[in-house]
């Protein structure tokens, strides 16, 4: 009697040492698992995190670059327009004087894109038509290349500026999927303290629930390739 007892208790106690095996199985895979894609995501966030890092100060770089050079062609256009106008006030009072000569010295003096502007002023006849604008500089036909290279530069500096802040924008979203991942390894690293099957269990469930959304996360963040020295951000595949 005694002996069939025995031996009824000894395959019980074979039959949950089994299952304790596998069970305990089935969580040092899923232990093994997860950590290798903390290892890989973690590598795979951190890299992008400095790539875009990187692209950031190349782009605030390149548009400090256009701002100085947009300011040197405001300095230049600005001076080259004061010089126009002090021309042509002074070829106002020589041809006041009827000193064809020496005025025609002054229009000589004048910038190309002046002198157009300075031609079609002098087909409205200012002198005697009062609806005439007050000089060249007002006419349709004026230009001043260095002032309109100087405004384009400045909104591609603006451009390059704005590509610059959305690129730090991203690289901080990757340095957060890599704050996510350092916590599944602190969970993963908590549960493996544990010897209770439940909170074990439990602990791995939620670094599983927080890779599953860190994992959705990255496949949903930009990447980035050059092309023609400017930046384009190309949806995930």
């Amino acid at each position: 009697m005694s002996e069939g007892i025995n031996i009824e208790l000894a395959k019980e106690l074979a039959a949950e040492r089994k299952t304790v095996s596998a069970g305990a199985m089935l969580i040092e895979i899923w232990e093994a698992l997860l950590l290798a894609l903390v290892a890989v995501g973690t590598a795979w966030s951190g890299y992008h995190a400095a790539k875009w890092d990187g692209q950031t100060a190349l782009l605030y770089g390149a548009s400090t670059k256009l701002r100085v050079e947009a300011a040197l062609d405001a300095t230049e256009g600005g001076q080259q327009r004061l010089l126009d106008v002090v021309t042509f006030n002074t070829w106002i009072q020589v041809h006041q004087r009827h000193d064809e000569e020496l005025a025609d010295v002054y229009v000589r003096r004048f910038s190309p894109d002046y002198r157009v502007a300075f031609d079609a002023w002098l087909k409205l006849e200012p002198f005697t038509n009062p609806g005439a604008p007050a000089g060249p500089i007002f006419m349709p036909e004026y230009r001043n290349r260095r002032l309109e290279h100087s405004a384009q530069l400045n909104q591609e500096a603006n451009i390059t500026f704005n590509q610059g802040t959305q690129a730090r924008v991203i690289s901080e979203r990757y340095v957060f999927t890599t704050l996510l991942l350092a916590a599944i390894l602190f969970l993963i690293t908590l549960a493996q303290r544990f010897k209770f099957r439940r909170i074990r269990q439990s602990l791995l469930l939620l670094a599983g629930i927080v890779m599953v959304y860190t994992i959705a996360t990255l496949a949903t963040y930009p990447r980035m390739c050059f092309r023609a020295h400017r930046l384009r951000i190309l949806p995930s595949t």
